[in-house]
C-alpha cells in the first residue's frame, strides 16, 4: 500500500472492493478476518480488508494482538488508543479505503461473511447506491428476540415517516456503498456510536442517493444481550438529534458545510 503524504489525496481504484471490519473486545477477530478473506477469495475480484481495532488500550480481549495475527497483503490492521465507537471506527477505515465499492461488516462471527457476496450481487442487480443487509429480508436466516422485533418495527415506521427512508432494518452490521456516495456523505456525519447506521443512510437519502435496497443475511447466534434500556435510550437521543440536524439546523445540506466537524483522521485519503 502506498504511503499517503499529509493532506495529499491519491487516486482510488474503481475495480477494488474495500471491506471495513470494526473490532472492539472481539476475541474471535483473527478467525473472523480469515473467514471474511475466504469468502472474498471466492468472488474473483480484487479486494482489501481493513480492520480497525477501536481502542487498543481499552480492549480487554487482546483484540489488537489477535488482529495482527491475521495481517497480510490483503488484510490491513489499524488501531488507536481509546474506544471511540463503531461509527468512528468505520469512518476511520473508510477514510483509508481505496476501493470504488466500500463495505463494512461487523466482527464477532454471528453475521455470516457470505452476506457480502449476496450484497454485491444485489448492488449489481439493482444498480444500487447502497445495499444494506437486513434481518427482516424474506430470504434472511435469523431468529432474534421479540424485543428486537418490536424496536425494529417502530424504528422502521418512524424512519419511513420522518426521513422517507423505506427500509425495514437500519441496524444490521452489513452495508455496501458506492464510493461516490461516501465522498458526499462522510464529511457531514456526527454520530460515532449508537445511530451511526441510521445517520449514514439518512444523509445518503437526503442528498439524493435514493437507490437503497436490502439483501438477506444469516445470523447464527442470539444477540438479545446487546439490547438494554440504556442502549435504547442512547439510540433514541441520537435519532432525535439526526431529526434536529436534518430539518432545523439543515446541517447536512451543502449550505451547512461551515458547521461540519473537521477531524483530519477521518478525511478521505483516496478519491
Amino acid at each position: 500500500m502506498p504511503k499517503v503524504a499529509k493532506n495529499k489525496i491519491l487516486k482510488a481504484d474503481p475495480s477494488l472492493l474495500s471491506v471495513i471490519v470494526p473490532a472492539y473486545n472481539c476475541k474471535t477477530i483473527d478467525k473472523d478476518l480469515f473467514t471474511i478473506k475466504l469468502y472474498l477469495d471466492l468472488l474473483n475480484r480484487p479486494y482489501e480488508i481493513i480492520c480497525i481495532v477501536d481502542g487498543r488500550k481499552t480492549s480487554k480481549d487482546h483484540t489488537r494482538e489477535k488482529a495482527i495475527k491475521a495481517k497480510s497483503a490483503d488484510i490491513k490492521i489499524y488501531f488507536y488508543p481509546d474506544n471511540r465507537g463503531k461509527g468512528y471506527a468505520i469512518r476511520f477505515g473508510m477514510a483509508r479505503a481505496r476501493g470504488g465499492v466500500i463495505a463494512f461488516i461487523d466482527a464477532g462471527s454471528d453475521l455470516h461473511a457470505k452476506g457480502l457476496g449476496l450484497a454485491l450481487e444485489h448492488m449489481k442487480w439493482y444498480d444500487a447506491d447502497v445495499i444494506i443487509g437486513s434481518k427482516r429480508h424474506h430470504a434472511s436466516k435469523v431468529e432474534y428476540p421479540w424485543q428486537r422485533k418490536i424496536l425494529s418495527f417502530f424504528v422502521q415506521r418512524a424512519t419511513r415517516f420522518f426521513f422517507g427512508l423505506n427500509v425495514s432494518d437500519t441496524q444490521t452490521g452489513l452495508k455496501v456503498f458506492k464510493r461516490e456516495v461516501l465522498v458526499k456523505v462522510l464529511p457531514r456525519l456526527i454520530v460515532k456510536r449508537w445511530a451511526f447506521d441510521l445517520e449514514i443512510l439518512t444523509v445518503a437519502n437526503h442528498l439524493g442517493f435514493k437507490r437503497i435496497f436490502e439483501s438477506p443475511v444469516e445470523i447464527t447466534h442470539n444477540f438479545s444481550s446487546n439490547v438494554d434500556m440504556s442502549s435504547v435510550q442512547n439510540f433514541a437521543i441520537d435519532y432525535l438529534a439526526i431529526l434536529y440536524r436534518t430539518y432545523i439546523l439543515r446541517y447536512y445540506d451543502d449550505g451547512g458545510s461551515d458547521l461540519w466537524q473537521d477531524d483530519p483522521k477521518l478525511k478521505l485519503k483516496y478519491k
